[in-house]
């Protein structure tokens, strides 16, 4: 119960360092959870990534990727969830990549 609890905690941190997380509720007793983001159970204990690019435990998620910054108005930022990354490009051209040299991750400032 106490482990339960110190989770919780945990996450509330995290939570307010970032808003890129988010608390998995579990109920007392539970063998598993239920990520809200793919609707799939997850045996306590066990970790993953979903569909949505977020790395969960049953406690919570937070995000795998991180957000650039400085894109320049010429330029849109998209999330392709399949690499779990962001890729930058031209707004008037889809096919040409915008170079961006820094990212914000999800513990961290700027990393370029």
């Amino acid at each position: 119960r106490i482990y339960l609890c110190l989770a919780l905690v945990l996450c509330a941190v995290l939570s307010l360092a970032n808003g890129h997380c988010y608390q998995i509720q579990v109920e007392e007793g539970a063998a598993q959870c239920l990520d809200p983001g793919d609707n799939r159970w997850h045996p306590l204990g066990t970790t993953w990534r979903n569909s949505e690019c977020m790395d969960c435990s049953c406690s919570g998620c937070c995000s795998a990727y991180g957000v650039p910054t400085g894109v320049p108005d010429d330029c849109v930022a998209v999330l392709d969830k399949a690499a779990c990354e962001y890729k930058v490009f031209k707004k008037n051209d889809l096919s040409t990549e915008c170079h961006i040299h820094e990212y914000k991750l999800a513990h961290e400032t700027n990393v370029t």
